[in-house]
């Protein structure tokens, strides 16, 4: 009998080729002839990613993926997590492992040995993750009854992902084994511990520090970069899980099922606006401080946070007066241009830069100034006929993305400046060894923001995301050590609020398209979450700026 074959086109190189039914996508590359450094990572599948375990049984269009694309590297990176996880357990079987948070250009992870974790703990765990990696363990992938899978985790202790498990209501649960030790997640993992070619291990504050391969150059480690002000929030967030006693998704929905969510936001928004009323009291005890800058990436909410803040500054007596970045662009034709020749108007010296700190100096020895005003449909800086002059306790609120960039404000008097870096950093984990990304939070809050007030569909929003992410990691992410203070704008409610508005526009992404892929992983783990009502959330939450409702008007 002749073997039955399917078509398969490879969008990597065009080629049409038949390959045997069931056989594995590691298969088909080989049999493709394709060449990647360190091999293919996972493959996108009729716009869907797949990991190389992935049987074919029907005509597909197949897309092969390195470590240098975002749906690589996070394979990657899981399969570090597991290996981390087996490696852990070999060395310390009653040892709990939470990969706790994005810092650094790693992953904190936090070790609970029943004593403190020193820095011959990770000499050791680093040995045995490269024994592991070393002896080429298979990763094989199951799939069982979710039932079944609970009581298997139950046996192990893994309390975070029986919790996820029973809540998720799902039939079957897919779960991974090395060498005999089995976990979950939520995403694809690479088939063998080979594969694995760089990784870091270093002792981290009380923990670890995972380091993974850069994305532009995955045979490099990423940068070490020193963030203890970021990893303070973090440790922040901590405190404020434990007030609320819940730290994963599984927590979470079991506080909603029973119907605790009013308790749970009415303490987050009293824990997030007393943090902004902290960060005001501050600013009113410094003497001296004229303008305060507020920078964060994309859809962190930083218009709300300074809102927020002059209602807490004029409580201390301090008159907040709001400034745009955005009318100090230069005029057009003095715009840079990125390396497409397009004009780049995130790119520091878009602004004029000159006007602006000799403004600002003018202001502050008490003259007149008149503001300028960007036309944007004509591209020219034009007189805005606004004159302002500081008098007595007024204060200068100026928010953009290049505010913590010490180049902005150069000419003015470093004393006089109160930096303030403001973002979405996901403060719930899926459970103990799958976080969730903060990139994440802030794009579902992008797509519905873009769709609500921009007219622009989630299909758009996706596919923008890389080149929006690409100028957050060359002009915000790498001053935010500068700031005075930092300010976490996600909630540990949100995701379960804003599920209700995003789940929809991301359903009506098209399956034929590339962007279907991310829109399928955000549905996929946002359907482990139970909803909140959204008319729980209060007029002045920071969410109304994206979900719509708020008191404040934009």
């Amino acid at each position: 009998m002749m073997e039955k074959t399917i078509r398969i086109q490879c969008k990597n190189n065009g080629k049409e080729i038949d390959v045997p039914m069931g056989c594995h996508l590691k298969e088909v590359y080989n049999q493709l002839g394709l060449q990647m450094d360190y091999g293919p990572m996972i493959a996108r599948v009729n716009n869907k990613i797949e990991g190389l375990h992935y049987r074919i049984y029907n005509p597909k269009e197949i897309e092969f993926m390195d470590l240098t694309t975002p749906s690589g590297i996070r394979a990657y990176t899981r399969t570090l997590f597991f290996i981390l996880a087996k490696a852990t357990h070999d060395l310390y079987p009653e040892c709990k492992v939470s990969i706790d948070i994005p810092v650094s250009n790693g992953y904190y992870v936090d070790l609970q040995i029943g004593r403190p974790v020193t820095p011959d703990d990770v000499n050791d765990l680093r040995d045995k993750m490269k024994e592991i990696i070393a002896a080429a363990l298979p990763i094989h992938r199951y799939e069982t009854s979710t039932e079944e899978a609970i009581s298997m985790f139950a046996a192990t202790g893994a309390v975070s992902k029986v919790k996820l498990l029973k809540s998720t209501g799902k039939l079957y649960t897919t779960y991974y084994d090395i060498d005999g030790y089995k976990d979950y997640f939520y995403g694809t993992l690479l088939t063998n511990t080979a594969q694995i070619h760089l990784f870091g291990l270093e002792y981290y504050f009380d923990g670890i520090l995972l380091r993974i391969p850069s994305l532009a150059d995955p045979s490099k480690l990423g940068a070490f970069v020193r963030q203890d002000k970021m990893f303070e929030i973090f440790k922040e967030q901590h405190r404020w899980q434990d007030i609320l006693r819940l730290r994963t998704v599984g927590d979470l929905n079991d506080a909603i099922r029973m119907g605790y969510s009013p308790q749970l936001i009415q303490i987050s928004e009293a824990l997030q606006e007393k943090k902004i009323a902290s960060i005001a009291d501050e600013i009113a005890q410094r003497k001296g401080v004229k303008v305060v800058l507020i920078a964060g990436p994309s859809s962190s909410g930083k218009t709300t946070t300074c809102k927020r803040l002059s209602v807490q500054l004029a409580v201390n007596g301090i008159y907040p007066i709001p400034i745009s970045l955005d009318d100090y662009f230069l005029d057009r034709d003095k715009t840079p241009r990125d390396e497409k020749g397009d004009y780049d108007f995130e790119h520091l010296h878009a602004l004029n830069l000159q006007l602006f700190n000799d403004q600002l100096n003018a202001l502050f020895r008490g003259e007149e100034v008149e503001l300028p005003r960007y036309d944007f449909p004509t591209g020219k800086s034009v007189p805005s006929g606004r004159k302002l002059q500081l008098k007595g306790k007024e204060v200068l609120v100026i928010e953009g993305i290049h505010a913590l960039n010490p180049e902005l404000t150069a000419q003015v008097p470093q004393e006089q400046i109160y930096r303030i870096y403001a973002s979405a950093l996901t403060t719930i984990l899926l459970d103990a060894h799958n976080y969730i990304p903060t990139t994440d939070n802030r794009l579902l809050r992008r797509i519905i923001r873009d769709h609500k007030y921009r007219a622009v569909n989630a299909q758009e929003t996706i596919r923008r995301w890389p080149s929006v992410r690409k100028g957050e990691n060359r002009w915000i992410f790498p001053y935010q050590e500068n700031a005075d203070a930092m300010f976490n704008t996600a909630m540990l409610f949100e995701l379960a609020v804003i599920k209700q508005q995003a789940e929809p526009l991301l359903e009506q992404v098209p399956e034929n398209c590339v962007e279907y892929a991310e829109a399928y992983r955000l549905r996929k783990f946002m359907s482990y979450i139970k909803p909140i009502p959204e008319d729980q959330i209060p007029p002045t939450s920071l969410l109304r700026e994206f979900l719509g409702g708020s008191s404040f008007e934009y």
